[in-house]
């Protein structure tokens, strides 16, 4: 089985780490992007290069692009992870990680993708993008919501291409890096459980599926789409949460 070229941006951490050791065992060739260098290169993890680059700086961000295809061949997969994380006006940065740096890579990679017939982009939105999260600052809703319609707009443009878009908008999922805090709040948990439909929280696994699934023939006539990752919590209603949520505490 030919081997894919895989690339993730921002795939350090979460979701996009579980996807970087999923694709490994696969014997694919993963060119992994990160502002910090990633334990999986320490782990020697087979097909992974990580390539460090600050996605704030655009000109470096197209030398990088040009160094892993030079590395590792013509695209199969690009994958969309990364959010601000850095200091300063988290507005500033928030629109130019998000939404400049996507844009920038989609558009410099439109014409490096192997044209296998299986040629897709995926990009991690959030349910933020339609909800007010209050934990979140304006700048990381916004990002989201533009992150959504650049999807369908990129769907659209680069269809002809042969390259289809999609984005998986995640609720609140239980990370590698958020385990032990949910494991020492039981009660979160609880009440997540409770007012979920499917009576569970999500986890980095969850976002990995529907990712992969998205990454596979299987979804060949699925473009400009997203896909809502949250158990059913964004369908219950503002009096049922609240009376779901009162029933939790008094249990």
């Amino acid at each position: 089985m030919q081997s894919k070229h895989i690339v993730i941006v921002g795939g350090t951490s979460g979701g996009g780490r579980v996807l970087v050791r999923r694709f490994s065992k696969g014997h694919n060739m993963i060119s992994l992007i990160g502002r910090h260098a990633s334990p999986e290169v320490e782990q020697h993890l087979p097909g992974v290069r990580f390539y460090q680059v600050d996605l704030g700086k655009i000109p470096d961000v197209v030398n990088t692009i040009q160094k892993f295809v030079e590395d590792n061949g013509k695209i199969t997969h690009l994958i969309f992870f990364q959010r601000f994380r850095g200091t300063g006006d988290s507005w500033e940065g928030e629109i130019q990680v998000s939404l400049t740096a996507t844009k920038k890579i989609i558009e410099t990679c439109s014409d490096l993708f192997d044209g296998s017939g299986e040629n897709s982009i995926v990009v991690i939105s959030s349910t933020a993008a339609h909800l007010v999260h209050t934990e979140q600052p304006v700048s990381y809703h916004v990002a989201k919501a533009g992150l959504n319609q650049m999807v369908r707009y990129y769907a659209v443009l680069l269809g002809p291409k042969g390259i289809r878009l999609n984005c998986v908008s995640p609720s609140t999922v239980i990370k590698e890096e958020s385990k032990e805090f949910f494991a020492n709040h039981p009660e979160i948990c609880q009440t997540y459980e409770s007012v979920t439909p499917l009576r569970r929280m999500g986890k980095s696994e969850d976002i990995a599926d529907v990712v992969e699934f998205l990454c596979s023939k299987k979804s060949s006539f699925i473009t400009g789409q997203e896909i809502i990752v949250d158990g059913g919590l964004s369908l219950i209603g503002q009096s049922t949460l609240v009376k779901q949520s009162g029933d939790s505490c008094m249990d």
